[in-house]
């Protein structure tokens, strides 16, 4: 029994730690700019929208409603939406 509880403590502090760590963007990630971001991530599902498509105002709604449907996080979303309001 002792032995049980052990291994559902590691298998549970294993998922914690594996799940955590895969939330934090990497460096490389980081690194890029909001013009990478926006052609990797816009194109993946949809035809990359040109610039002036949208106001600024309208490219944060945009950027918030795309940010789930894209997996992205608080500072990708902010780099491609600063990107696409200044162009």
């Amino acid at each position: 029994m002792k032995n049980i509880i052990i291994i559902i403590l590691i298998a549970f502090s294993s998922a914690i730690i594996f799940s955590v760590n895969g939330c934090v963007a990497s460096d490389k990630v980081k690194a890029k700019s909001g013009i990478q971001l926006w052609s990797e991530n816009c194109m993946r599902c949809h035809n990359t929208p040109s610039p002036n498509t949208f106001s600024p105002e309208q490219w944060e709604t945009v950027g918030m409603h795309m940010q789930s449907r894209a997996l992205l996080t608080n500072d990708e979303r902010d780099k491609i939406v600063k990107f696409l309001q200044q162009n």
